[in-house]
């Protein structure tokens, strides 16, 4: 079968799957869903930045075998709305970030193939994270591209017991704390929440809001009868005089 050529494909022909699951386990899976919870919400105000997770991103036009589909990635630079795949000769910019949640068994690609495909492509930033403690030691590690290549490892330092990064690209630390990997805003000196505290959050909130609001009802429902009491008083025909007593 002849190979297709750009002019017999378009963005339909391109599939949105390549049939093997977001993640093996909850060790994979979870961190996954915090990097991009968490970054999306750090950039919900910006129109130009991307991060979405597992997504297939095509990186040569008319060729559905060249595809790579990062845990994690974020792109500056491009509209930020819903794709149902990236082509990157449409979007004209690759990923400035990838995080890759790694493991043993994906040890091989995340280290061989699709590390030479983000140094292909110009991704500034290339990080994997091994939660299980697999393989890598430290189990974060990065690397920044320099002169089209990866080079030496970012700086990694633990203080406190927390190993933590500084990501040029993203001007925010990646850390683990107890080994768990949280996303710190250096300027604020606060972690960056996750989906799931946000909504937490939010209905502890609520609940405030909620307690708040009766506690105004009740005051404001006392102070109506105690206005009332008030109105049936002065509203009330003065008391009759005792009879004076005769001496």
């Amino acid at each position: 079968m002849p190979h297709p050529t750009i002019a017999t494909l378009n963005d339909l022909d391109y599939p949105e799957s390549d049939g093997q699951p977001v993640a093996e386990t909850e060790f994979q899976f979870n961190p996954i869903l915090n990097a991009v919870g968490s970054l999306r919400i750090h950039f919900q105000q910006r129109q130009d930045v991307y991060v979405v997770g597992n997504l297939l991103l095509y990186y040569e036009e008319g060729n559905r075998a060249a595809s790579v589909a990062p845990d994690v990635f974020v792109v500056f630079g491009v509209p930020n709305h819903t794709r149902r795949t990236y082509l990157l000769w449409q979007e004209g910019k690759a990923p400035d970030f990838v995080l890759e949640v790694t493991s043993q068994s994906t040890r091989q690609a995340d280290q061989g193939r699709k590390r030479d495909i983000y140094e292909r492509l110009g991704v500034s930033e290339y990080w994997q994270y091994d939660p299980a403690g697999d393989y890598l030691d430290p189990p974060l590690q990065g690397l920044m591209l320099s002169g089209g290549r990866y080079g030496a490892p970012l700086t990694l330092e633990r203080v406190g017991g927390v190993w933590s990064a500084c990501s040029p690209v993203l001007g925010l630390n990646l850390r683990l704390d107890e080994g768990v990997l949280r996303f710190h805003a250096p300027l604020t000196d606060d972690y960056l929440l996750t989906h799931q505290e946000t909504d937490a959050r939010l209905q502890e909130a609520q609940q405030a809001l909620r307690a708040e609001t009766r506690a105004r009802q009740a005051a404001e429902a006392r102070l109506a009868e105690l206005e009332a009491r008030l109105r049936a008083l002065r509203q009330a025909p003065p008391p009759g005089r005792p009879d004076r007593v005769e001496r």
